[in-house]
């Protein structure tokens, strides 16, 4: 005769947070005003409510310095202000606004930016996308190369951003709207790699020139006379200079016409001196003269470091968004829909829309945000909450996008697709983490600023100084050199930004989703921590931890549960199935196997009906639990999930 009980195991989980992040937006340009030196712009305003409001705020913004006029619709809930320009920007209008109790809305739209090459560029971009009118905040992140720009809707049109762009002398790249997401990802990726092949081919042809130059500066450190003649080192030193290095001259040039200077400008001053210096030996020693005396190797191997910087820098950016890349994957890229004459129909996960009616079959990921409307079904939920048991579904549930569907067939009805899905503002979550700005990367902005300036400065003195101590002019331009080339600010700009991406990117992957920078740059001050969902905290697999028969024994316990779940994949199953394997216990057969989704399971072992599940599918069969409700309180004040097994003769 099987023997029944209770069966007790603990889930194990992981849980994410979430956050809202807010759309992209294009925007219309300011109106000129019909008064000379004035211009007009026109506001949207939330919070009003009434035409009182509509007075106050008029009051409010006629009382800013520099507003001539003011006049707010509240049919319209729009602010159309006449004002000075030179006095005062928009931005301090929508201050005005927020302090008269309203709100100005503010949209997001991010894009990613070449050509920048160290901090001094991402600090020069900012200046001047926050110079734009409507832009209230600009952020530029160098390691993900992307500029965020928050702004008035309204106020600001994406070509002004572009244009600012264009105008410090770097390009903004606009992604296609009419694109599809996936094929605007396999785009980016393909990108990548092709930027990745692209620094190692120009690396590796780098170091192939500077390998006999090396060589040389090798033999000389050992006293070894051996050199290159001096044709052969103009050889190797001018294709590194001016074909490989051309990327440097390039980015210094935009720099210096935007009045500004960055890490390439030091590249370049030093790489440019030590080879014309080189240049001057020859012509002023000749080939034979200037034998050993020459500086190419210096420009070179200058050059070839910096290409290896730059290689190691992009790999870094590729292998810290492999986070984002691995959520990416779990969006379906097609979901069935059903259609107005009642037939399914597959469609790209980009044409189906909020309303639509979307059929998942077993096993299937759930592709949209919706409530189920018919069926009725387990879903593995853990990408989202953490939770490693399956939820129970049936209709007037929400299910979320990316979830796998368990057993059952559901019918859904789409609430959020695209963008305003909850797995892809969990994407967005991650990116704008990565992309943002810890306090100690702005301080660093401020300093890269002037940074190059400076170091160009102390080259001078350095210069000036040897020179008038030893009264040699190679002495000291090699000092001079040293002090451009060395104090390279790459690492100053990129360290931070770096930092963060392979951060977020490591806790993502490990399923902890990073909300803001700020909050990372302060962890290492916590002392203590506290979870508001202590049952997550686990190792994420279920494990029988106990049994607790009430007629016969544990052995023969184990063996009915074991018989009648093989082969299902509940995490609470394979538990016992776990348990009944090391025991070794035999296997009994087993008919008429239902499953009752989101209760348990039931089968007939030697003839008698065996039910396996929750204390709602002992209710349905009218099966009391008795004696166990005291042992199963117990159980579930420590944490664990307490499993029945009954037949109809009780628990």
């Amino acid at each position: 005769m099987p023997a029944h009980g209770r069966l007790m195991a603990g889930p194990g989980r992981k849980e994410y947070p979430m956050s809202v992040i807010p759309a992209e937006v294009t925007a219309t340009p300011l109106s000129p005003a019909s008064h000379a030196g004035l211009a007009r712009v026109a506001l949207p305003v939330r919070g009003m409510t009434c035409g009182a409001c509509a007075t106050r705020l008029e009051k409010a913004l006629g009382l800013v310095p520099g507003v001539a006029s003011a006049a707010v619709n509240f049919a319209v809930e729009r602010a159309d202000i006449s004002y000075d320009p030179a006095r005062l920007a928009v931005p301090v209008l929508a201050d005005a606004i927020g302090k008269a109790g309203f709100e100005v809305p503010t949209e997001a739209f991010a894009f990613p930016i070449e050509g920048m090459t160290c901090s001094a560029c991402s600090t020069r971009v900012e200046k001047a996308l926050r110079k734009v009118p409507g832009v209230i905040e600009a952020n530029v992140n160098l390691a993900i190369e992307r500029a965020d720009v928050r702004a008035i809707p309204g106020v600001t049109r994406l070509s002004d951003l572009v244009d600012a762009v264009t105008a410090a002398g770097y390009v903004a790249r606009i992604e296609s709207p009419a694109a599809s997401q996936a094929q605007a990802e396999e785009e980016h990726r393909q990108r990548d790699q092709a930027q990745l092949r692209r620094e190692l081919t120009l690396l590796l042809v780098s170091a192939a020139f500077a390998a006999p130059l090396l060589f040389q500066m090798g033999a000389m450190s050992l006293k070894l006379d051996w050199h290159l003649p001096a044709w052969v080192e103009l050889l190797l030193a001018t294709p590194v200079q001016f074909v490989i290095g051309a990327r440097f001259y390039r980015s210094a040039w935009r720099a210096l016409k935007a009045r500004s200077a960055n890490m390439d400008v030091l590249v370049v001053l030093g790489t440019t001196a030590a080879y014309g210096y080189s240049l001057y030996l020859m012509a002023e020693l000749g080939l034979d003269g200037a034998m050993g005396k020459l500086y190419f190797e210096a420009s070179v191997i200058i050059i070839t470091l910096v290409l290896l910087g730059k290689f190691l820098e992009s790999k870094a950016k590729r292998g810290t968004t492999a986070a984002i890349r691995q959520l990416m994957d779990l969006r379906p890229q097609t979901a069935r829909v059903r259609v107005a004459d009642g037939s399914e129909r597959e469609l790209p996960i980009n044409d189906v829309r909020a309303g639509d009616l979307v059929i998942v079959r077993p096993g299937e990921r759930i592709p949209v945000d919706g409530e189920v409307m018919a069926g009725r079904s387990e879903l593995d939920e853990s990408l989202i909450t953490g939770e490693s048991l399956p939820v129970d579904k049936q209709p007037g549930s929400k299910v979320t996008g990316g979830a796998i569907n368990g057993t059952g067939l559901l019918e859904v009805r789409a609430t959020a697709v695209g963008a305003d899905s909850t797995l892809a503002r969990i994407i967005r979550l991650v990116e704008n983490a990565q992309g943002g700005k810890a306090p100690v990367q702005r301080l660093v902005d401020q300093i890269s600023a002037i940074f190059v300036p400076i170091v160009v400065a102390l080259a001078v003195v350095t210069f000036i100084g040897w020179f008038a101590v030893s009264g040699s002019f190679e002495p000291a331009f090699v000092a001079a050199v040293a002090v451009l080339v060395i104090a390279c600010p790459c690492a100053l700009g990129l360290a931070t930004p770096t930092a963060i991406m392979t951060g977020t990117g490591a806790a993502a992957r490990a399923g902890i989703l990073i909300k803001d920078v700020e909050s990372l740059e302060r962890a290492h001050r916590l002392d203590t921590i506290v979870f508001d969902k202590t049952g997550t905290l686990t190792a994420g697999r279920a494990t029988l931890v106990g049994t607790a028969p009430l007629r016969g024994d544990e052995a023969q316990l184990l063996q009915v549960a074991a018989s009648v779940q093989h082969g299902s994949e509940h995490p609470l199953a394979r538990a016992m199935l776990e348990a009944a394997e090391q025991r070794q216990l035999a296997r009994s057969p087993v008919v008429d196997f239902r499953s009752h989704t989101g209760r348990g399971v039931s089968g007939v072992v030697a003839g008698r009906e065996i039910f396996i599940g929750n204390t709602r599918l002992l209710d349905e069969q009218g099966i009391a639990i008795g004696d166990a409700a005291a042992r199963v309180l117990d159980w579930e004040r420590q944490g664990r999930t307490a499993v029945f097994v009954a037949d109809h003769d009780g628990v």
